[in-house]
């Protein structure tokens, strides 16, 4: 008897499912996307219903091969390609590759354990038409985006270069950013504090200077802040009231894609990229030692903070035994996921939460541990007792001049006991000596110059999160559209932090000039909604299609008519031909190429204009890029191999 087939997306899954399964199954890899729209030509017709013509892709004709040769005599073929829509539309591209003749069913997990796996295949459906026109909307979309823009990109700026629908949108945050940042004016602001020492007691108590006269005040300048401290100096210090109440701190809500890319960056540096791989490792599983491959967590896609009913009972369970019945709430914590989830998926926790951190230490590698580590406490503690702090205040007057010194103590842990944050926990302070009307000796008075800071740049948290409040993208999207910006060369990633190139702000400028509803925030987030209402099947993707293709066809053809390409050129002549050098973009940056082009195909690199400081070498300086930021090596690479991270001095000479 002929088993039947299961199709996963990683091959990574293959052991671990086949293995859950057993015998009556074989379980094989489609290597992610088999069938797509070509490479080659738009591959849309956009004038018959946006009809998408899916091929095989060149690269993956021996996988198709392959799967057609293990299906052939099964009379069962199961998907169980990632719970999404692209993994449903990867799944139902396949079927029609492939499942001619066949019972086709579709099974989705949330984790990849046994329990879940089995119950899986114990229920299976059928494809979700919805889902799929969802994604292939969204790929029609960003296929016509990319296609139609690029190649004016090509004939006006450089070569090689490329538009992407919600990419381009992040590179204008980004570099809407760095322009606030470079047009900043900082503004000088001073502080007072006191140090005052109530009599007896060898303990000093600073004070913070908070109103004057009963009123918030600002203080610009040293002048005047001096004429302030020479009036506070004159004026006896009383405590006026000491106040204490209790603050809780509830617990955060368990990770869902973008929280988890967030505190990644936040907690372990990660960046958006670097998370979602490791995730993706401890979802598809980890060889816990036994011969057996277990999937650590649930799926890593997904913007839903539901949890299901047997994992709030089980972490209910483990946190009674584990920490005592005063962490475990009456009722389990309820979180809310915002109006655009997906409420089938659940939220990122582990698949077994008496799997401790500790107790897989040694099978994981440093970073998987700490992403594991990381999830598991958060999934705990969202289950757990708000924390309790203590705030005590101590108000004190100097005549017209008001101070306050504040602070709390931790008196219940609860849901910080897994994810305390020494940051985030105020300093504990004993005020229990201080009382109203007691006289307090002023030690010292200490104004403070003080500058407004600039807007910081964004790193791939921050930016995370402002493309999810602004409804950009969606969990899966995430990572790959910083991902792009960054392999694009239009921004460049420097201690973490997110700057756009040259090259980055004239894309950006000339999609916002001739682009302008592709530009629009508030426009990019109205697509993503309505591409949730497709899902819902509250709208047909041809309608949706159409309703942007024509206004979007005016400002394309706009932007071809009059775009105007420049010419840069410099005080270079071509050593071929003796014509002279211009300046050119491409996916790397700028080059100098010969104006005779494409007669004269010599091109060089855009050098600094300072020499390479090796001995005997004659060449210059050129900005390169590499994962790690910007460094300087010289224009005779291979030749001549110096590099340095900065620009040396005009002048200098190796030693």
């Amino acid at each position: 008897m002929s088993k039947a087939i299961v199709i996963v997306e990683s091959p990574a899954k293959v052991k671990t499912i086949n293995k859950i399964l057993g015998n009556k199954f074989k379980v094989v890899s489609s290597m992610g996307h088999l069938i797509d729209l070509p490479k080659s030509t738009l591959g849309v017709d956009v004038d018959n219903g946006f009809a998408p013509k899916f091929i095989v892709v060149r690269s993956k004709q021996r996988v198709l091969t392959q799967l057609k040769k293990d299906a052939k005599d099964a009379k069962e073929i199961y998907f169980a390609t990632d719970p999404d829509r692209e993994g449903e539309a990867i799944g139902w591209n396949l079927s029609q590759a492939i499942g001619e003749g066949k019972k086709i069913y579709r099974v989705t997990f949330q984790e990849i354990t046994k329990e879940a796996v089995l119950k899986a295949f114990e229920h299976p459906r059928k494809f979700d038409t919805k889902k799929i026109d969802a994604q292939v909307a969204r790929r029609i979309l960003d296929r016509i985006v990319g296609y139609m823009i690029s190649p004016i990109l090509w004939k006006k700026v450089g070569s090689r270069l490329s538009a992407g629908r919600v990419q381009s949108v992040a590179l204008r945050l980004i570099v809407e950013r760095e322009r606030a940042i470079r047009s900043f004016n900082p503004v000088e602001y001073w502080q007072i504090a006191a140090d005052l020492q109530k009599k007896g007691s060898p303990d000093i108590l600073a004070a913070s200077l908070e109103k004057i006269s009963g009123e918030k005040f600002e203080l610009n300048s040293k002048d005047q802040t001096d004429g302030i401290v020479a009036e506070i100096k004159k004026e006896k210090f009383v405590v006026t009231n000491v106040s204490q109440r209790e603050v809780k701190r509830n617990p955060s809500p368990p990770f869902i894609t973008s929280t988890l890319q967030q505190e990644a960056f936040n907690k372990l540096k990660f960046n958006a990229n670097k998370t979602m791989m490791f995730a993706q490792q401890l979802y598809e599983g980890i060889e816990l030692g036994d011969g057996e491959t277990t999937g650590l967590i649930t799926y890593m896609r997904t913007d839903s903070v539901n949890i299901s009913q047997e994992a709030i009972t089980k972490v209910r369970e483990f946190i009674k035994k584990s920490f005592g019945a005063q962490y475990l709430p009456e009722q389990p914590n309820v979180y809310k996921s915002k109006k655009s989830a997906q409420e089938a998926h659940e939220a990122i926790r582990p698949s077994d939460v008496t799997r401790r951190p500790q107790d897989v230490r040694k099978f994981l590698d440093d970073d998987q541990y700490k992403l594991y580590e990381l999830i598991w406490n958060r999934f705990i503690s969202c289950q757990m007792m708000p924390a309790i702090f203590q705030y005590k205040k101590v108000e004190i007057t100097a005549g017209q001049f008001q101070f306050g010194a504040a602070g709390s103590t931790l008196i219940f842990d609860g849901c910080l006991k897994l994810v305390k944050d020494e940051e985030e926990e105020a300093a504990s302070v004993d005020f229990s000596k201080y009382n109203k009307e007691d006289s307090l000796n002023l030690v010292d008075l200490k104004p403070t110059q003080h500058f407004t800071k600039p807007p910081p740049r964004y790193s791939d948290a921050s930016l995370v999160k402002a493309l999810e409040e602004d409804g950009i993208g969606r969990p899966s999207t995430y990572a790959s559209i910083i991902q792009t910006v960054v392999l694009r060369n239009y921004v460049i990633r420097d201690k973490g932090y997110l700057g756009p190139t040259e090259l980055g702000i004239k894309i950006c400028d000339l999609l916002v000039e001739y682009f302008k509803k592709i530009m629009d925030i508030g426009f990019t987030a109205q697509m993503e909604e309505s591409l949730d209402l497709v899902e819902e099947g509250d709208l047909k993707y041809p309608k949706l299609l159409a309703e942007f293709y024509i206004p979007f066809k005016e400002e394309l053809d706009h932007a071809q008519e009059n775009i105007v390409k420049t010419e840069n050129f410099v005080d270079k002549v071509c050593p071929q031909c003796n014509r002279q050098m211009v300046i050119k973009w491409g996916r790397r940056g700028k080059f100098l190429s010969c104006s005779g082009f494409p007669e004269c195909k010599f091109a060089q690199p855009f050098t600094t204009g300072i020499k390479c400081t090796e001995q005997n070498c004659t060449g210059e300086l050129v900005e390169r890029r590499s994962s790690r930021g910007t460094f300087y090596g010289c224009s005779r690479y291979p030749e001549c191999k110096f590099v340095s991270k900065e620009l040396p001095e005009v002048g200098s000479s190796s030693k």
